[in-house]
């Protein structure tokens, strides 16, 4: 299966001390030993960086060793998904059409790599930016983000799975 992993996921993956890390860890696994072919967001590397040289976690994870964590895990074994300039366009117009603003323009990039290289599924913890199902629900799906989710799992045929969050 080709598998796209988001940037939450990764880092709880990585880092055993993530009350994720138990969840994610085996989606890592699958695609270091083959089972799944795994695929990232080109920007998701980048961010990867910046939150795993932030996270608040003792020690600190220093430049260095976050370097060789994402070199090891994710550069090493997955196939890096870029977009180009048209591809950015196109996520701008469907966002702006659809009134969507702020963070959730990461997800749509999310969701225009996975649909740009033909994944299976995308695997994520925060697919409606950290909220959780009751959240979403009570904020009414702030925007119109579901709609652009619902449009791009119907055109692509992409399965999401938003993996439970750990209490």
């Amino acid at each position: 299966m080709r598998v796209l992993l988001d940037t939450s996921v990764l880092v709880a993956a990585m880092v055993e001390a993530h009350p994720a890390h138990t969840q994610a860890l085996p989606r890592l696994q699958r695609v270091k030993d083959g089972t799944d072919t795994g695929l990232v967001a080109a920007h998701s590397v980048a961010e990867l960086y910046a939150v795993l040289t932030t996270l608040p976690v003792h020690p600190r994870i220093s430049p260095v060793i976050a370097q060789q964590l994402i070199r090891s895990n994710v550069l090493d074994v997955f196939e890096v998904v870029s977009l180009s300039d048209e591809d950015y366009a196109a996520v701008v117009d469907r966002l702006s059409a659809l009134g969507i603003i702020g963070g959730a323009t990461y997800d749509a990039l999310i969701l225009q790599a996975a649909s740009k290289a033909n994944v299976d599924q995308i695997v994520t913890h925060v697919l409606f930016r950290g909220q959780t199902h009751a959240e979403k629900a009570a904020s009414g799906f702030r925007g119109n983000f579901p709609a652009f989710y619902r449009e791009s799992q119907a055109k692509s045929g992409i399965d999401f799975l938003e993996m439970n969050r750990a209490k």
